[in-house]
């Protein structure tokens, strides 16, 4: 990656531009062998030491540690992390959301709303749009004879007191069998044509605002129709901001980016591909623009000292039961407890019988066994026999623990429903018996170890050196 920058870089710069530019950005620091500009350093640490950040450090405080990430991304090339396909499809899609949206312009997007538009102007048709409302006695599917003349009925004796002056609206709400227009006083909503049943489409548009419809019969029963406004559909400018913000809800500048990307592929014939376009953008926007290119940097290099931290210190440390072992042994001290713990369990069960049955399966076994003993015991797909928490608890962590082996008084234990029977089994500790008693804090100070002598190692094995007059510069200069 930074290979392909820097060719990017010198292809489009010219000479004297890049001798300006070393000038005006001078190297702070070089980290086995690679140049680091102040300007990259101090993306770096005004990023990390904002306001809001609690343990802000100085700029020399900082130093060490952008050292020591910087060193670490150099293992993470030298062991050649950056060429697996892992790793490859994660940036480009980390990289890719950051420069896919500079393919569309506001131009773009305009004329995509004028599309939008367009095509509704289009659909709308020269009858333009109408604004219905009903009243509905509905028919039933597959309705009898009986059901059909009480239908046509009911419709008839309301389209009568609509003619003798009843309120259109009161009757709607009262009587119309359509729950959603109803609610409104029977009022549909702006149409199109193509947008109803046919039978109320027709009678619909035949009506002029203020105009009402004898009962006009569809598929969904008998309808009287009322028409409150129509008009023609108004110019671009008037749905312009609405247009706009559909077209972002629904993803429009993706689509863009897509259609653009395909036609540049076809363009080339062949020669490029959308990744290779992508990484020409990014290269090229990584060239006049420096929070892009470190922000897209930051993230390279991140992904790289994800996996090489996650490789040589924390999952080899989680895992590495020797010496997580001796680091036990050899720091005790750290691991002392203020009060004892109850190693063991409280349960729940449904029969006396099964409270004793509970301490016969897990009496002679580890104790990070029992867990899968008493599930294969007791607990089947089917059935349920008892309710367990396992762990090593201290005064408080769990009432029935509390009431039975700490012996606390008044304290409220809630009872399980379906398992009435309480008890609890394991044994008091006054001190860790081996690391798995405190495993989380042995193992995140095991994995500090480890990263203390990877550090170390690096530092011998790549060369660090700081120029102390540029870093007095940081975020003091024009």
């Amino acid at each position: 990656m930074i290979k392909s920058i820097l060719a990017a870089l010198l292809a489009v710069v010219p000479c004297s531009a890049l001798l300006a530019q070393s000038e005006a950005d001078p190297i702070v620091m070089t980290v086995g062998g690679v140049p680091v500009p102040r300007s990259e350093f101090e993306y770096s640490y005004n990023k990390n030491n904002t306001d809001g950040v609690i343990d802000k450090k100085t700029v020399e405080e900082y130093v060490g540690l952008f050292v020591n990430y910087k060193l670490k991304v150099l293992a993470a090339l030298k062991a050649r992390l950056d060429t697996t396909q892992a790793f490859k499809t994660e940036f480009a899609q980390y990289r890719d959301q950051q420069v896919r949206p500079t393919f569309v312009t506001d131009d773009d997007m305009l004329a995509e709303a004028h599309k939008v538009y367009d095509q509704t102007l289009e659909n709308i048709g020269s009858r333009g749009l109408i604004l219905p409302a009903h009243i509905l006695i509905s028919i039933p599917q597959k309705a009898t004879t009986q059901q059909q003349n009480e239908a046509k009925r009911r419709i008839d004796s309301v389209y009568q007191a609509l003619q003798a002056g009843a309120d259109f609206e009161e009757l709607a709400k009262s009587v119309s069998q359509d729950p959603g227009s109803a609610r409104r006083g029977g009022v549909v909503g702006w149409c199109s044509q193509n947008q109803l049943v046919k039978e109320f489409e027709d009678a619909a548009f035949a009506l002029q605002p203020g105009e009402m419809s004898r009962p006009v019969l569809s598929p969904f029963g008998w309808h009287i129709i009322f028409m409150k406004e129509r008009k023609q559909l108004e110019p671009f400018e008037y749905h312009k901001e609405n247009i706009l913000k559909f077209l972002e809800q629904r993803n429009a500048r993706n689509a863009i980016t897509e259609r653009k990307l395909d036609d540049m592929v076809k363009a080339s014939n062949g020669v490029q591909t959308k990744e290779s376009l992508l990484q020409e953008r990014a290269d090229s926007l990584a060239a006049v623009d420096l929070d892009i290119r470190y922000l897209i940097k930051e993230y390279h290099d991140g992904l790289l000292l994800y996996e090489i931290s996650n490789r040589l210190i924390w999952e080899k440390a989680a895992k590495d039961e020797e010496s997580l072992a001796r680091y036990f042994k050899d720091n005790k001290k750290k691991y002392k407890w203020e009060e004892p713990r109850f190693k063991g369990m409280a349960y729940h069960v449904k029969e006396q019988a099964d409270v004793k049955a509970v301490v016969k399966c897990v009496k002679n076994l580890k104790f990070d066994d029992w867990n899968e003993a008493l599930r294969t015991a007791f607990n089947s797909d089917s059935i349920m026999r008892i309710r367990v928490e396992k762990g090593i608890f201290k005064k408080g962590d769990n009432p029935l623990i509390d009431r039975e082996v700490f012996k606390v008084q008044d304290v409220k234990v809630d009872s399980v429903s379906g398992y009435p029977i309480d008890a609890t089994y394991g044994k008091m500790l006054k001190k860790p018996e081996d690391y798995t008693d405190v495993r989380a804090l042995v193992t995140a100070d095991l994995q500090d170890e480890f990263e203390r002598i990877w550090v170390s190692d690096l530092r011998k094995e790549y060369p660090v050196v700081i120029n102390t007059e540029i870093l007095k510069t940081i975020n003091k200069h024009e």
